[in-house]
């Protein structure tokens, strides 16, 4: 490997790290997603990152000097096939706060590279004049099947990206609501015709909820939010009002898709655009430690893919694609090694699974079990990993 000075190596790195800044925040501006602020501190940070690299003790033990991208990988993959600890990812790559949250970054075919300097090493893709070129953003016309890999697995999170709702207040209580089915029917499913009261504001599109249940947290029983379990989305067909007759009649709504069966009293939220933006996992940049609120689906327990609400949330200053570490709790033990009555001890809580989140909502948010030993239950603890 050809060494470079350390100054012309200091020069080549900020210029490297101002067009990450330049192309990330281009790429920002064109997102739905919201621009963050990057303090000087942060950026200075992410400056020192990208000329430092990781240490080597941070590498898993057999890390390969050479890998070729394969489709269905994802970058919590590929973290965990170089890391010990997958979450220093942006570390690896040298990159910096405003590019994590936009990880078009790595495809299918191309070959990654790990380079060890010293007693540090970065990660470079295999290609360009010298030989490697940086991992950064790049403007691809890039197909369905020719896109960048995905953070995490896709596919158990993606019914709950939208559908999975924490409203602040219980709202859904005065929501428009269906009061009566098509020929008097108990049960709605695509297709079907339901009848609903309430204001409507114009809105044609909506997403239909079950009656909400309250969430409170599990320190202090405080209601954080109200869970709605998503059954179907409903689109307005026909107002209602009241006939020659000065009967009341309702609006009419056909149910256009069905997760669950829809039935009378449920209640209806306006549908929003269903958000698909990209994101990866990074570590919080602040200490946070919270508890498990509840597992989706009123389960007892949660496992590895499974759903949780958390009780710490955006103002909390959590985010979409933060990782977190799950803990158990220390169980009791006696010390009968002294003479005596044997002493009762609280064993320390120790570390035994991860969490991606996924949704953040005002007081809560919505985390992906990634992994775990024992069962997840309500009132877990997490901090940041």
């Amino acid at each position: 490997m050809t060494r470079t000075s350390p100054d012309l190596r200091l020069r080549q790195m900020a210029r490297i790290v101002a067009a990450v800044l330049l192309a990330a925040g281009a790429a920002s501006a064109g997102s739905a997603e919201p621009n963050f602020p990057i303090t000087p501190q942060q950026r200075s940070t992410a400056q020192q990152v990208a000329q430092a690299g990781v240490p080597l003790s941070e590498l898993a033990p057999n890390a390969p000097d050479a890998y070729t991208v394969k489709r269905g990988d994802t970058l919590w993959d590929i973290s965990a096939l170089y890391l010990k600890r997958p979450w220093r990812w942006p570390e690896l790559w040298g990159m910096n706060l405003e590019q994590i949250r936009n990880p078009h970054l790595i495809y299918p075919g191309q070959v990654l590279l790990l380079e060890r300097d010293g007693d540090r090493a970065r990660l470079r893709v295999a290609g360009g004049p010298s030989g490697t070129d940086k991992l950064s953003p790049r403007v691809r016309d890039a197909g369905p099947s020719s896109g960048p890999i995905g953070s995490v697995p896709i596919r158990f999170i993606e019914g709950f990206l939208n559908d999975a709702v924490i409203f602040d207040s219980d709202e859904l209580e005065r929501a428009p609501r269906i009061v009566a089915a098509q020929e008097g029917r108990v049960l709605l499913g695509k297709g079907d015709l339901a009848y609903v009261r309430g204001e409507l504001g114009g809105v044609r599109e909506w997403r239909v909820f079950q009656q909400p249940r309250p969430l409170t947290d599990p320190d202090t029983n405080e209601t954080l939010g109200y869970e709605g379990t998503y059954v179907a989305t409903a689109e307005y067909v026909r107002e209602g009002g009241t006939n020659a007759r000065g009967e009341t009649v309702p609006a009419t709504f056909q149910i256009t898709s069905a997760k669950l069966e829809a039935n009378v009293a449920n209640r209806l939220a306006p549908a929003q655009v269903r958000d698909f933006d990209p994101y990866v996992p990074r570590s919080p940049a602040a200490p946070i430690s919270g508890r498990i609120a509840s597992v989706y689906g009123e389960a007892l327990n949660g496992g590895q893919n499974q759903i949780v609400s958390l009780n710490r949330g955006q103002r909390d200053g959590l985010e979409r694609g933060h990782v977190l570490a799950l803990w158990r709790a220390g169980s009791l033990a006696r010390d009968t090694t002294v003479a005596g009555p044997a002493q009762t001890l609280r064993l320390p809580d120790e570390k035994h699974g991860t969490l991606f989140v996924f949704r953040v909502f005002d007081r809560m948010s919505y985390a992906l079990i990634l992994d775990v030993k024992d069962p997840v239950t309500r009132g877990d603890r997490f901090t940041e990993p």
